[in-house]
């Protein structure tokens, strides 16, 4: 991974609370397990979510895999920090720790 992609990267996570590097978009979610991700955190709570369609970019769809060191798309992000994929946000839902992370 470039280190200007590193920046980017950095930045895009940093500008939103809740930020999610998926399969095509929040409104037309390009896998099933992307738009559980979405579906989930809705359900959670979240009203502005950010998205990033790695489709679009293949260097960022490897390139986020490199920066989180996890193997696999959507990834979650809240305040920052890496939360996970589709089935870690479930989890969290379900124990209700997924909506106190999007309360702040």
């Amino acid at each position: 991974m470039t280190e200007e992609l590193k920046k980017w990267i950095d930045e895009a996570i940093a500008k939103d609370r809740v930020v999610i590097f998926m399969k095509g978009s929040l409104h037309f979610p390009m896998c099933g397990f992307s738009r559980a991700a979405v579906e989930t955190l809705r359900a959670a709570g979240a009203t502005e979510i950010a998205a990033y369609n790695v489709l679009e970019n293949p260097e960022l769809r490897e390139g986020i895999k490199v920066y989180s060191n996890w193997p696999t798309i959507p990834q979650v992000y809240i305040d920052g920090k890496f939360i996970g994929g589709s089935d870690i946000l479930r989890e969290l839902h379900e124990r209700g720790e997924l909506a106190r992370l999007i309360r702040g």
